[in-house]
């Protein structure tokens, strides 16, 4: 990154450029045109600016653009997007930070739409965990802060994307599917409505349809989220594509290695390959990250539609856990 400053009177021109330090070649560039009557307002201005370009060429592509839409605060700016990495790694601690952040965010800016999205997140993950008290409130409230998004935005597809999960996670498959299509068609660019589109579609018994969907996701969104790898893995472990389930596993904790869920569909995934040392090891992990996991929470949260791949999956988490309950 590198760039250029030059004031005349009362004028300043910054100028800004993403260089690849392999091959030398422009990935980006753009020239800002500024008065100077509030240099702080405009420092702040070119760096969100600069900031939500080079998401959008490095990271989130046009998530960041969603993401971004709504303020023109830097520092809310930075806030959400701390908010979002600590909701992607989902773990109790992480969804108490996120959601934490999230409402800090509400309380400055009331009118930033995706914050209140992104709350609702936290609520959903919070009945995942079985940490919730009563997942039925939990997901109330999660709903009301969609539509609340909605109803400061109704452009925002990947609120409608996340009432679209909620309403499969009430085992509401075809209204949630509709729901999702609203969002991909809204938002054909945005990485998370396409992995909520795919998590769904695998969740409704259609994981053939869903792989497709969560590789362009992840091509969306080429810094992959913990979330895309554990779903991406659920499609090819429900068409009995272990080894490929296995490979995108790995490969989501390499990277991401405190996210509870890759370790919980590993350790099926080991039992499902007969390899049970590796399962009941990838289960200690679960627990390490979340001591109060219980199974049985976990089974009432699963909305899988096919009740064959759902007594599968848990009849082979059964047997990784079983050693740790003995």
């Amino acid at each position: 990154m590198e760039g250029s400053v030059r004031k005349g009177e009362e004028k300043v021109r910054i100028t800004a450029q993403l260089i690849d330090a392999l091959t030398g070649h422009h990935l980006w560039a753009e020239r800002y045109d500024r008065n100077l009557k509030d240099i702080f307002a405009v420092q702040d201005e070119i760096t969100m600016r600069i900031l939500s370009a080079l998401e959008v060429r490095l990271t989130d592509g046009e998530q960041a653009l969603i993401q971004k839409k709504g303020t023109n605060n830097l520092q809310t700016y930075l806030k959400l997007l701390q908010g979002i990495h600590y909701s992607h790694v989902v773990n109790p601690e992480n969804v108490i930070k996120a959601r934490r952040i999230f409402e800090e965010i509400i309380a400055e800016e009331p009118n930033y739409a995706i914050a209140y999205s992104q709350i609702a997140r936290t609520y959903w993950n919070e009945v995942y965990l079985g940490a919730s008290k009563s997942p039925k409130e939990s997901l109330r409230k999660a709903a009301d802060l969609a539509k609340k998004s909605l109803s400061i935005d109704q452009s925002l597809g990947v609120s409608y994307a996340y009432l679209g999960h909620i309403s499969i996670m009430r085992r509401n498959w075809e209204k949630g599917i509709s729901l999702l299509n609203q969002a991909v068609e809204l938002e054909p660019n945005g990485a998370e409505s396409h992995y909520l589109m795919g998590l769904g579609l695998s969740f409704s018994g259609r994981p053939e349809e869903a792989i497709p969907i969560l590789q362009k996701a992840m091509r969306l969104n080429p810094i992959t989220p913990a979330p895309y790898f554990n779903v991406m893995a659920i499609a090819y472990r429900m068409v009995d594509q272990i080894d490929k389930a296995i490979e995108f596993l790995e490969k989501g904790i390499q990277r991401y290695p405190n996210f509870l869920f890759l370790h919980l569909n590993l350790s099926a995934c080991y039992i499902l390959a007969g390899r049970e040392q590796e399962a009941q090891k990838e289960a200690k992990e679960v627990l390490r990250l979340n001591p109060k996991f219980s199974l049985d929470r976990f089974k009432k949260a699963l909305t899988l539609k096919d009740q064959e791949e759902k007594k599968r999956f848990i009849g082979a988490l059964r047997n990784a856990f079983s050693v740790q309950n003995d």
